[in-house]
This record gives C-alpha cells, sequence and structure tokens, in this order.
C-alpha cells in the first residue's frame, strides 16, 4: 500500500514569498482577506499589481456612487437634457438624439483622458511611492506630513473604495431587480 502513496513534499519558502498580512489594509473587520488565494504563490509586484487595481476600482467606484445618487436626486448638469432618467436607462435615451450622442463622445473622451493621466509619469521620471501615488512630482502638501498621517489617509481611501465598491453593486442590482426604492424621497432609477 505504501508504494501507492503519495510522496512527501517539503513546504519552500523563498524571497518571492512575500507576507502580506501585515500590507496596509489588513484591518477590521476582516484582517487579512484573501479567499480566492491570489496572494498564495505571489511577490511584491504582483500585490502591488492588485493594489493598484484594488484602488483604481475603489476611486472609480466613490466617483459612481455619488453620481448615481446625484441624478437620482433629480440634478442634472445646466444644458444637461432633462428628459434623461437616471440609472442605467441614461445609456439607452443619450443615444437616441444628437446632443446626448454629444454628451457620450465628451464622456469617452473623459474617461480616456482620465486613464492617461491616472498613472504613474514614468516617462518623466517619476515613481510613486506606493501603488495608486499619482501625484507625479506635484506635492499638495502630501510630503509634509508625518507617517502615521499618510499611512491613515491610506487606510480611509481603501475602506472607502471597498465600501463604494459594494455600494455601487447594490445600488445598480437593486435597480435591475426594481421593487421598493432604497433612496430617500422613494426614487428609483430605471423606473419610469
Amino acid at each position: 500500500a505504501a508504494a501507492f502513496a503519495p510522496a512527501p513534499t517539503a513546504q519552500t519558502s523563498t524571497a518571492l514569498n512575500a507576507d502580506f498580512k501585515n500590507e496596509l489594509g489588513v484591518q477590521a473587520p476582516l484582517g487579512y482577506f484573501d479567499p480566492l488565494g491570489y496572494l498564495k504563490d505571489a511577490d511584491q509586484s504582483t500585490f502591488d499589481g492588485l493594489r493598484h487595481r484594488e484602488l483604481k476600482h475603489g476611486r472609480v467606484a466613490m466617483l459612481a456612487v455619488v453620481g448615481y445618487l446625484t441624478t437620482a436626486s433629480g440634478y442634472r448638469f445646466p444644458g444637461f437634457p432633462e428628459d434623461v432618467p437616471a440609472g442605467f436607462g441614461a445609456w439607452h435615451a443619450l443615444a437616441q438624439t444628437q446632443d446626448g450622442k454629444s454628451i457620450l463622445v465628451q464622456m469617452a473622451v473623459f474617461f480616456v483622458l482620465a486613464e492617461i493621466v491616472n498613472r504613474p509619469a514614468t516617462w518623466a521620471g517619476y515613481e510613486g511611492e506606493f501603488p495608486g501615488d499619482y501625484r507625479n512630482g506635484f506635492d499638495f502638501g502630501w510630503d509634509k506630513k508625518s507617517d502615521a498621517w499618510k499611512a491613515k489617509r491610506r487606510a480611509v481611501e481603501l475602506n472607502n473604495g471597498r465600501a463604494a465598491m459594494m455600494g455601487i453593486f447594490g445600488l445598480v442590482t437593486h435597480e435591475f431587480m426594481g421593487g421598493p426604492s432604497l433612496l430617500p424621497g422613494g426614487i428609483l432609477p430605471g423606473s419610469s
């Protein structure tokens, strides 16, 4: 029977298997959270890439929640067509008119410019201090702050981004499911 038993394998540890349990973002209420095992055999470069994506998605989600709730409340930019509904119904409504198509083109241009600007300016010789640092040589007072202050602000941004990702997911899911409104005033984007 021993001939069919699997051969024992030794657990080896290398410098590439970094310990991420002490990284920024490992905080209450979840602590270290990697249920899919993305960081099991990851190195620091892999972790930094994932952190960059988490920050980017969190920043976009924060803007999305604010935009979703703002349009759901009925606010529109001056000159924006008043008959465009809030929520995902806006995409279809904008595509139906020439003014709406112009707005969609402006949005696309904004998205492209945001992608260009929101990345490290390595071509200018600037490397960020940490993943998501896009100051690109501009200080904005950050360098004058203490390390503890910086760590706290970065942790707050991570938590707010995580909450916003769950928030926009919940708002959008609820819109597609229909049912009673979760928003003040009984507003339900996407319904007529």
